[in-house]
C-alpha cells in the first residue's frame, strides 16, 4: 500500500515539474515577442519622422514669383510711344505730355516712357538735326530750344556739339531769314544775331554774306 501510495506521489511531483516547465516556456516567448514588437515599433518611428519632415519641406517650397503682367493701358501706351519714335524725335517728358495729350493717364505714359527703349541723348540729336533743317540757331540758342523741348541741358549740350552744324553758316542763314521778312542796317543785323546767340564773328560772317 505505501508502494502505491509513493507511486502517485511521484507521478503528481513529475507532473508538477512538467507544468512548472511550461510555465517558465511560455513567459519566456512572450516576453521575446513583446521585445519584437518593441523593437519594430522604434525602427518603425525614425522612418515616420523621416517621411514627415520631406512632406513639409517640399510644401513651403514655393516657386519664385513670375512678376505681374502689364496693364491694358501700359500695353498701349507702350505701343504709342514706340509708335511715335518711329516717325519723330521726342525728350523723355515731351513724350509724356504727348501720351497725356492722347488721353493716357500720368502713370501708364510714364510707364511707357521708362520702357519704350529711347536713348534720350540720341532723340536729342535728332530733334536738333531736324531743327537744322528748318530754321537756323547759333550754338546756344539750338541747345535753349532743345531744353524747352525737355531735354535736359547735358543732352541738349552733346546735341549742339554733335549735330554736325557750321554755326557760322547758321548765322548767314539766320541773317537772310531777318531780311526777308524785315530791313536791318548792318549794325543792327549784327546785334540782332548776336542777341540770338552767334559770337560777334560769326554775326558778321552771317552780315557780309548778305551782301552788308
Amino acid at each position: 500500500m505505501k508502494k502505491i501510495i509513493f507511486a502517485i506521489l511521484t507521478l503528481m511531483l513529475c507532473f508538477g515539474l512538467i507544468g512548472c516547465g511550461n510555465l517558465s516556456t511560455s513567459n519566456t516567448d512572450g516576453k521575446s515577442d513583446n521585445s519584437s514588437s518593441i523593437t519594430d515599433s522604434k525602427s518603425d518611428n525614425p522612418s515616420t519622422i523621416t517621411d514627415s519632415n520631406e512632406s513639409y519641406s517640399s510644401e513651403t517650397s514655393e516657386p519664385a514669383p513670375s512678376g505681374s503682367s502689364l496693364t491694358m493701358g501700359q500695353k498701349n501706351a507702350l505701343r504709342s510711344a514706340q509708335s511715335y519714335l518711329r516717325y519723330s524725335d521726342f525728350s523723355y517728358t515731351g513724350l509724356i505730355s504727348q501720351l497725356e495729350y492722347e488721353g493716357y493717364s500720368t502713370e501708364d505714359a510714364t510707364f511707357a516712357a521708362d520702357n519704350c527703349g529711347a536713348d534720350w541723348t540720341e532723340q536729342a540729336v535728332k530733334s536738333a538735326q531736324s531743327y537744322l533743317k528748318y530754321s537756323a540757331f547759333s550754338y546756344t540758342g539750338l541747345i535753349s530750344q532743345l531744353e524747352y523741348e525737355g531735354y535736359s541741358t547735358e543732352d541738349a549740350t552733346f546735341a549742339a556739339d554733335n549735330c554736325g552744324a557750321d554755326w557760322a553758316e547758321q548765322a548767314a542763314k539766320s541773317a537772310k531769314e531777318y531780311l526777308d521778312y524785315s530791313s536791318f542796317s548792318r549794325d543792327g543785323l549784327i546785334d540782332q544775331l548776336e542777341y540770338e546767340g552767334f559770337t560777334h564773328d560769326q554775326a558778321v560772317y552771317g552780315v557780309e554774306q548778305n551782301g552788308y
